[in-house]
């Protein structure tokens, strides 16, 4: 078992944080050991008693309350245990989980691009559950092996030594087969969870996609992927499944060798009058509370190898360091400006293995962004044009060249102090399943009746609140699955306009909603100018109308800059893209 023990260094903190507990856990367990201990004397002095005919109802009597006086002790140091021991393994669960979470959402988004969502659930939940039955049970069944085990076989040997080595003849057996299943067990217990993870993730995207399943008639093809993955578990669990219970019968195997060791030479030794029938019911109590060490001792193994191979997948995402890593506090700036820049700026998408190298999404951009402008950014699809937002919160860093805000590299500013002062809409319009108004202020409840009136009114939502029966109460459902594509737009644009920051970067807010609205929102935007920095990507150019300068990229590059009217004129993309959209706005405007 020497290899999973490695990882259990990461929840010896929670067991310092509970030290008393453990203790006081222990010591009540070592007690129920104990006093169980003092049963199978008090039966050899009644059988002795029985046997000898010096036994009366009240010498039976006596015994009797004895042994329900430490049952009744054992009942109550059991419960002690048990409320200090198990409660430290659900101390354990919580302290890892929370690590756990804290950790994952510390990583950049490179992580989550290429790590599924059900792998790490299964990490939440599977994983952590295993760790903590390690915790608890396996650290009582552990202590009952050494404790119970050692006593029983002292208390044995009290009564008869040859006799006692008799029966721990089987004793080798035990630790050689205990090393020959551990090792396989630790194998299969990484193939099952693995294979756990995969399983999670295809039904968490399967559900997720539902409604296009539906739409495209995939259930079959759905149902047999599920099936041939669901087979594979299925496969992988049994293959361990026959290790564990090859593993255990072969325990009870050794432990029943004993009893025929006890019962052939202890009955002989009884009948030679070397040991009185009192001590032959007493061994072989006392044999029957070293079967539970016994069996604990597999029960042990299966449960550490379990936690063991779990620890170690937590282990490996606890290990993974972000890519975008945040300034030491010490060290951290504060920028003098809000003037925005991109100097030489080059950027690839981290691939899956570290020696693959990623398509260059960037190429050498040089940018300058004074604050107040308000820059518009248009290129065709997979030109750079999000992946050049992406950079400006940290969400990924610049593979060379860098990023600057008021001439100082944003790699060297607070993460925290940057991101607090740029208001973000991705060009997906996430929305957690929870109330419109939760979703537009996220996380900051005091907000005011009017900020949130104004947002409201800018994102050109307020007529559509009215007409929903809750209004800002309404439940938007998983993934905003109640609204339409344009309201969940609009739900996005409010969340940023609220947050009210110099920079106010917008990707593609407009692309969902009708002309009317997209001018209304527009007009909205504009008042922003020379208030703070605005930066829009979009493929509807009418929105340009207010940007001070436009940029036009192609393949990572900057290939053309100026104003709406310049580039209408001298750039061959935008003057395209522009007359198409004219004749498409004349088109519905009849």
């Amino acid at each position: 078992m020497r290899r999973p023990v490695k990882a259990f260094y990461l929840i010896q903190p929670y067991f310092r944080e509970n030290l008393s507990r453990v203790v006081t856990g222990l010591f009540c367990l070592i007690l129920v050991d104990i006093l169980q201990l003092f049963i199978p004397r008090v039966l050899k002095r009644a059988v002795d008693d029985l046997t000898a005919f010096r036994a009366g109802s009240r010498d039976l009597m006596g015994y009797a309350l004895i042994i329900v006086a430490l049952a009744l002790a054992i009942g109550i140091f059991r419960y002690g245990w048990r409320l200090r021991l198990i409660g430290l393994s659900r101390r354990v669960e919580e302290g890892l989980r929370n690590r756990l979470f804290s950790h994952i959402q510390s990583l950049d988004a490179a992580y989550f691009d290429r790590t599924p969502a059900g792998d790490l659930m299964a990490h939440a939940t599977n994983d952590i559950q295993n760790v903590r039955m390690a915790a608890g049970m396996g650290l009582v069944a552990l202590t009952d092996a050494v404790v119970l085990g050692a006593a029983a076989i002292g208390f044995m040997a009290y009564i008869h030594v040859r006799l006692t080595f008799f029966v721990l003849l089987p004793m080798p057996l035990i630790a050689v087969s205990t090393r020959f299943f551990s090792k396989r067990m630790h194998r299969l217990y990484q193939n099952a969870q693995q294979v756990f993870s995969e399983m999670t993730e295809t039904v968490r995207e399967r559900f997720a996609g539902i409604r296009i399943v539906k739409a495209y008639t995939w259930e079959k093809h759905d149902a047999r992927d599920m099936e041939r993955i669901s087979r594979r578990y299925v496969r992988t669990n049994m293959a361990l499944a026959r290790i564990i219970q090859s593993f255990f019968p072969l325990m009870l195997f050794f432990a029943n060798l004993s009893l025929v060791c006890v019962l052939f030479f202890g009955g002989r030794q009884t009948i030679r009058f070397a040991i009185t029938p009192g001590d032959f019911v007493a061994f072989i109590s006392y044999l029957g509370l070293l079967t539970w060490p016994m069996m604990a001792l597999g029960w042990v193994t299966n449960l550490i190898q379990r936690g063991g191979a779990s620890l170690e997948r937590i282990e490996s995402i606890l290990k993974t360091s972000p890519q975008v890593v945040p300034v030491a506090p010490g060290n951290a700036l504060r920028a003098a400006g809000h003037d925005l820049s991109f100097r030489g700026v080059a950027f690839s998408y981290p691939m899956p293995k570290a020696s693959e190298k990623g398509h260059p999404a960037l190429k050498n951009v040089h940018l300058a962004v004074p604050w107040g402008t308000v820059l518009g950014i248009v290129g065709p699809p997979g030109a750079g044009k999000s992946t050049l937002l992406r950079l400006i919160p940290r969400l990924y860093d610049v593979s060379s060249g860098a990023v600057t805000l008021g001439n100082t590299d944003i790699r060297r500013l607070d993460l925290e102090w940057l991101r607090g002062r740029i208001a973000f809409m991705p060009q997906e319009a996430f929305l957690f399943a929870d109330t419109i108004e939760r979703n537009i202020t996220l996380g900051r409840p005091h907000v005011s009746e009017k900020k949130l009136r104004e947002a409201l009114k800018m994102a050109a939502l307020d007529k559509t609140l009215r007409e929903l029966p809750d209004g800002l109460k309404t439940l938007v459902g998983e993934k905003g699955v109640t609204l339409s594509g344009g309201q969940k737009q609009r739900v996005a644009l409010a969340r940023a306009l609220l947050l009210d920051a110099p920079l106010l970067i917008l990707d593609d807010p407009i692309s969902q909603v009708d002309t009317a609205t997209g001018h209304q929102i527009i007009r909205s935007l504009a008042s922003f100018a020379r208030k703070k920095t605005l930066i829009i990507v979009s493929h509807r150019l009418s929105v340009f109308a207010i940007a001070d300068r436009i940029i036009v990229m192609d393949q990572g590059r900057i290939v053309d800059s100026g104003t709406h009217a310049r580039l209408v004129e001298s750039n061959p993309y935008y003057r395209h893209t522009h007359q198409l959209q004219v004749l498409e706005e004349a088109f519905h405007a009849r």
